[in-house]
C-alpha cells in the first residue's frame, strides 16, 4: 500500500488570514499567498514515495461566508502551483455532526479507502489542534505547525515543528538547511 502526507491546507501550504487573532483561510484566489518551502517539500515527498494528500475543513461554506466553487478554485489553483491531485474537503460546520469535520478522521479514511493508503506508514501536518487529532484518532504519526494562536493547543504526541519542510526533512532525513 502507498504511504500519504496527509496536510492541512490553510497554515501548512498556504497563508492563513488572521482576523481578529484568529486564522481563517483565504476567501478568494487574490488572497491566496504560498508559504515558504511548500514547493520544494511538495517535491520532496514525491522524491520520497509519499502522495501529497490535502484534508481540509472548510466550514466558511456552510457557514454562508463563502462557496464551494470558490473552495474548489483555491484548491484548483494550490494543486496546480504544487502538483497535488487529492484534495478532500469537509464543508460542514460543527452542528451539522458529520464524519468528515476534523478532529473526526473522516476525511483520512475517505482517502486511504479510494487511494489504497496505508494510515500507518503515512503522517499527517497541520497547524490547528483538529488537524493533530485527527491524525492521532486515524492513527498516523503527526506534526504539528505552531503558530503560537490563541485557542486550544493539541495533545500530544506530535512532532512540533515551525513549517511544512522541517517536518518534510524529518521524515525523509534529508536537510536543505532552512527552517
Amino acid at each position: 500500500m502507498k504511504r500519504a502526507a496527509f496536510l492541512d491546507r490553510d497554515g501548512v501550504l498556504n497563508a492563513s488570514i488572521m482576523n481578529q487573532g484568529i486564522p481563517v483561510p483565504p476567501r478568494s484566489l487574490d488572497e491566496v499567498v504560498m508559504l515558504d518551502g511548500v514547493e520544494e517539500s511538495v517535491k520532496l515527498l514525491k522524491l520520497f514515495d509519499f502522495l501529497p494528500v490535502v484534508i481540509s475543513n472548510q466550514p466558511d461554506v456552510a457557514r454562508g461566508i463563502t462557496s464551494i466553487l470558490s473552495v474548489n478554485e483555491i484548491n484548483a489553483h494550490i494543486g496546480g502551483k504544487l502538483d497535488i491531485q487529492h484534495f478532500y474537503v469537509c464543508f460542514h460546520d460543527n452542528n451539522d455532526l458529520c464524519e468528515c469535520r476534523k478532529p473526526l478522521p473522516g476525511l483520512i479514511y475517505n482517502a486511504a479507502m479510494q487511494l489504497g493508503l496505508s494510515i500507518s506508514n503515512s503522517f499527517l501536518v497541520g497547524d490547528r489542534w483538529r488537524d493533530i487529532e485527527a491524525g492521532q484518532r486515524a492513527g498516523c504519526e503527526t506534526f504539528f505547525i505552531d503558530y503560537s494562536y490563541s485557542e486550544t493547543q493539541p495533545k500530544k504526541p506530535f512532532t512540533r515543528v515551525s513549517s511544512l519542510l522541517e517536518a518534510v526533512e524529518i521524515v525523509t532525513g534529508v536537510n536543505h538547511g532552512t527552517k
